[in-house]
């Protein structure tokens, strides 16, 4: 408790000497309260902009806040931008802990000292953030490893920081006029959600092995191995990745790397994952992202790191697809039949008033040249509109927003020219396609058939059942007439089922040899 109450005590002092109080007070209810302290704390410089004042004072509180800043500039569906873009600017500069306690932590968390597990085992580690660092070791079997390790007592500390985060939300909720837009309590729960699922090492690892395995055929992409068998939730091994961080440029332009390739490759990338798997990085900031200098695979992106992944269901993926091509057709009308169309906006919605309201944010942007128009602008202006229609902004569209841009400035600073829409046309058009072509009907037959085989042989045993339950619930003549029109529905039923389920499989069997003679071909 009285931890607590020094934690609460320096977040007051930081919260003044930055004036994070004046950005606060001035939305709320009571314009006077806002006038006294102004007057009351006449002495401080609050010169400086709000935002870049907000940035320090989350540095300054540590970790935890300045994680909590680096999701808040996720959200520009409801942060100002001139407050998003500064905390945009926060990084993890967290000092590494005490080797002994790296070393602690992996004897008890996989049963034997490293001297036991490894070959060998660097003491100083090669990377440190808020929530664990890494140490580079080699396996007994000579292979070259890096271990994760959690940094200690994390779940105490997150939880006391959330516990008032939570209060102040509270607050700011009750007590300021634009609280319940910006819904302080859900970004917090969100936060909450976020930090807990990085606690567990074991979720970084089950997200990067599937992530190896979607793209395990590809010359675009490596994701280090995990090694299962000294992993745990609070530890993990990995494969050891060599390359150049991206965000050296010149060192890339020595090594020989085609730049205008590598930024394709990285929006080729993003779009394969979106795509496809539905399954995406979804913290591909440079630091996470190297490119590999080894002869067998170079030039390949190595992604590192991943705590943070999104997911889209088939839903998302159409409504984005959708979005997607009808805003590089103009056609705005399009953009808002989807979003009443999907739930987000309320059915009640006008259609033409959305409409208006699109096209006068987005239209300005197809004044510049198609290479320099902005997907994550584009998403990010459809979030800011849809604000005013209460169209609820889904969470897996935010982190897929915050990515997409992080993709975009990457792309541009190793190649300018990069034509975004160039490369990620043919992916919209091919999900239509596979959506609402004959491809897409056949794959769709072809993924339920097994359901359906076996469906198709108890319908007689359930149209039996359904016989005797009928039988037992009413009388003698009841039974009778019942009987004949059941027997007549289950003789046109088999006779459907017949029909159908030849057809289905006549259609199958058609499918396959077209698609094989075409693969043939």
């Amino acid at each position: 408790m009285i931890l607590k109450f020094l934690r609460l005590v320096k977040i007051v002092r930081v919260t003044l000497r930055y004036g994070i109080d004046e950005i606060a007070i001035s939305g709320l209810k009571i314009p006077r309260t806002a006038k006294l302290v102004e007057t009351l704390l006449f002495w401080r410089d609050l010169s400086a902009p709000r935002g870049e004042r907000l940035r320090k004072a989350l540095e300054d509180l540590g970790p935890i806040f300045v994680k909590f800043g680096q999701v808040l500039s996720t959200r520009r569906d409801l942060m100002p931008p001139d407050i998003a873009d500064e905390l945009s600017k926060l990084q993890d500069r967290v000092p590494s802990f005490d080797p002994d306690l790296a070393i602690a932590q992996i004897k008890k968390s996989l049963g034997a000292h490293p001297d036991e597990l490894f070959a060998s085992f660097e003491r100083i580690p090669v990377a440190s953030a808020s929530i664990a660092q890494v140490h580079f070791a080699t396996l007994k079997d000579g292979r070259e490893v890096a271990v994760k390790v959690l940094r200690p007592g994390m779940k105490e500390t997150i939880d006391q920081d959330v516990a008032l985060m939570h209060v102040a939300a509270g607050w700011l909720e009750t007590l300021w006029t634009d609280g319940k837009r910006l819904k302080p309590r859900e970004v917090v729960g969100e936060f909450d959600k976020y930090l807990h699922d990085e606690l567990d090492l074991m979720r970084e690892a089950a997200n990067g092995s599937q992530l190896r395995r979607n793209f395990l055929d590809s010359d675009l992409l490596l994701v280090p191995e995990m090694h299962w068998d000294f992993c745990s939730s609070s530890v993990i091994v990995m494969e050891r990745m060599k390359g150049i961080p991206i965000s050296q440029t010149e060192r890339l332009r020595e090594a020989g790397v085609d730049m205008s390739k590598l930024s394709r490759d990285g929006v080729t990338i993003f779009f394969t994952q979106i795509f496809r798997d539905g399954f995406f990085h979804a913290d591909m900031h440079p630091g996470n992202i190297l490119v590999s200098t080894d002869p067998a695979t170079f030039g390949r992106y190595i992604a590192l790191d991943f705590g943070i992944v999104g997911t889209l269901n088939d839903f998302d993926k159409d409504y984005l697809s959708q979005n997607f091509l009808a805003f590089f057709r103009r056609d705005y009308k399009r953009v808002a039949e989807a979003h009443i169309e999907s739930g987000w906006a309320p059915k009640d919605t006008r259609v033409d008033e959305l409409e208006a309201a699109v096209r006068a944010c987005c239209e300005p942007i197809f004044d510049r040249p198609l290479k320099d128009i902005s997907f994550g602008q584009i998403l990010l202006r459809l979030f800011q509109t849809s604000r005013r229609f209460n169209v609820e902004v889904q969470p897996q569209l935010v982190l897929l927003q915050k990515t997409l841009l992080n993709i975009e400035g990457l792309g541009r600073q190793l190649d300018p020219d990069l034509d975004l829409w160039k490369t990620a046309k043919p992916y919209l058009e091919r999900w239509m396609n596979e959506q609402v072509g004959w491809r897409g009907l056949l794959d769709k037959l072809k993924a339920e058939a097994p359901r359906y085989s076996s469906i198709f042989p108890q319908l007689p045993r359930l149209a039996h059942q359904a016989l005797t339950r009928a039988g037992e619930s009413n009388n003698q003549s009841e039974v009778l007439t019942a009987l004949l029109i059941e027997q007549r529905r289950t003789n046109n039923l088999l006779r459907i089922v017949v029909y159908f389920g030849g057809g289905l499989f006549a259609g199958i069997l058609v499918a396959q040899f077209l698609m094989h003679f075409y693969f043939i071909d």
